[in-house]
């Protein structure tokens, strides 16, 4: 029977509704040299926000989301700006929460699917730089089967599996495993592509090399690596799903690279160009919120801002509301839908 997998058991597709494909509601995203509790930094507040999100100011705190009260408040919020379900994509390296996030569903009714396997190569334990392709898919074949990290939380999506440019091979050994898992289980894998234009394409052709099953292969983060039409259209006709997932990020600074970062306009832009190629079943959307400076309760837009602010937008750039349906409903339901 038709289902998804959540992290409070099976659904009927038909209950996800709209969903966010690519989101964090625990995680540590601070990189492992710069977890020390008294790196911190700067508390949050009215006179540090801007200097914060700017880079001026560091604060290693804001890139740590470790509060389930506050995240429980968080997706309250979601559901009532219109959202249903969240995809959650903290896997290894990032500080899993799969009990947590249980009791964040049950408190808010919200259906959460959780992710597996490993982030990029320097979030990865030690251990890891000795397994083989087969250890890697066992485990996620394991977290989607029976449970992940120690629980019997299953894991309902592969992801977000870690790339950077240059690829490195621990991570490749992921990605093979990840493959295997993905054959196996049926499930969708979630790729999180260095910050390259052209290794968005690289993981598509390492896809299809290895018998992936590319239409059913997100690649993350295409509004922050690819910015010219032409790349990004040759990428959707590989077939792999296509996910902007920065939405609510309206400044054109970006720490992480020297790149000139989108607003919600442009992305619309670029998700139009894609509908007007064909590729409307291509395109999911999300926030990625892994930032404390981006939750309602530090002055940021939070997990509703696509369904209270994007979509109204969507609305009067000429989307049609079968368009919004595929790009929030239709497509997610595919991708999570195992059979």
């Amino acid at each position: 029977m038709a289902h998804v997998q959540t992290v409070l058991g099976l659904i009927a597709p038909e209950a996800l509704g709209p969903t966010l494909m690519h989101e964090h509601l625990l995680v540590d995203i601070r990189p492992p040299s710069k977890r020390a509790p008294a790196d911190l930094g700067p508390e949050l507040r009215l006179d540090t926000i801007w200097a914060i999100n700017y880079g001026t100011l560091p604060a290693a705190r804001n890139y740590l989301l470790d509060d389930a009260e506050i995240a429980t408040d968080e997706v309250r919020r979601m559901l009532a700006a219109g959202g249903r379900s969240i995809v959650e994509l903290s896997s290894g390296g990032l500080g899993p929460q799969p009990d947590a996030l249980v009791k964040i569903a049950r408190a808010t009714g919200a259906h959460i699917v959780m992710g597996c396997g490993h982030y990029v190569d320097e979030y990865q334990p030690a251990a890891n730089r000795d397994r083989g392709v087969d250890d890697f898919a066992r485990d996620m074949i394991t977290a989607a089967k029976d449970g992940a990290w120690g629980t019997g939380v299953r894991a309902g999506i592969i992801g977000e599996i870690g790339c950077q440019a240059p690829w490195t091979e621990l991570e490749r050994r992921v990605m093979r495993g990840a493959l295997i898992a993905q054959r196996e289980t049926g499930l969708a894998v979630n790729v999180h592509p260095g910050r390259h234009p052209d290794q968005p394409q690289e993981v598509a052709d390492f896809l299809r090399a290895h018998g992936g099953t590319i239409e059913r292969t997100v690649i993350s983060h295409i509004d922050r690596t690819i910015f010219d039409t032409e790349r990004m259209l040759r990428l959707a006709d590989t077939g792999c799903v296509l996910e902007f997932d920065l939405f609510g990020q309206e400044s054109s600074y970006y720490r992480l690279a020297d790149i000139d970062m989108p607003n919600d306009a442009v992305r619309l832009r670029a998700i139009r160009a894609l509908i007007a190629r064909g590729h409307l079943a291509r395109v999911v959307i999300a926030h990625d919120i892994c930032y404390r400076t981006r939750l309602v309760a530090f002055g940021g837009h939070g997990y509703g801002h696509i369904f209270a602010n994007v979509v109204p937008m969507m609305r009067r750039r000429g989307f049609s509301d079968a368009e919004i349906h595929a790009i929030l409903v239709d497509n997610p339901r595919r991708l999570l839908t195992v059979r």
